[in-house]
């Protein structure tokens, strides 16, 4: 069971782990041991609540597929069980980020400093562009 939540868990067999080689520098290691973690989540197939999936499938995270099937790849640590651990955990946020609910934007107003500041310039502007007339003499 995955706690994302006090009272939300998810089931172990909804996650998908696959044990790959990693890729880039490491020698070696990384050219004959399996390291790295291959994670995939199906939220539509998933058992969380329809307030996530949706919050998920609207997401627009590139780890989200257009199947809506999550994909995270882990290959930050040299052992198979941290990298384990490191995908569940990203999992786990990338949920718990839809989880909050969204401020309401409140309009905000000009100052008074501001529409002041504002009107002088223009008026200091005006008198610029006045100043360029002809001059009868």
């Amino acid at each position: 069971m995955l706690e994302i939540s006090d009272t939300l868990h998810l089931p172990d067999d909804e996650i998908e782990l696959n044990a790959i080689r990693a890729q880039g520098a490491g020698g070696q290691n990384v050219n004959k041991v399996s390291s790295a973690v291959h994670l995939r989540f199906d939220i539509r197939a998933s058992s969380l609540p329809d307030f996530y999936k949706e919050r998920l499938l609207a997401l627009r995270d590139q780890r989200i597929g257009g199947e809506g099937v999550v994909v995270i790849k882990a290959q930050r640590y040299r052992t198979r069980e941290q990298n384990r651990a490191d995908a569940l955990e990203r999992l786990v946020a990338l949920i718990r980020s839809v989880a909050g609910a969204e401020k309401t934007r409140r309009p905000t107003r000009p100052t008074r400093g501001s529409k002041q500041r504002r009107l002088e310039g223009k008026a200091r502007r005006g008198a610029i562009k006045a100043g360029r007339g002809r001059v009868d003499y």
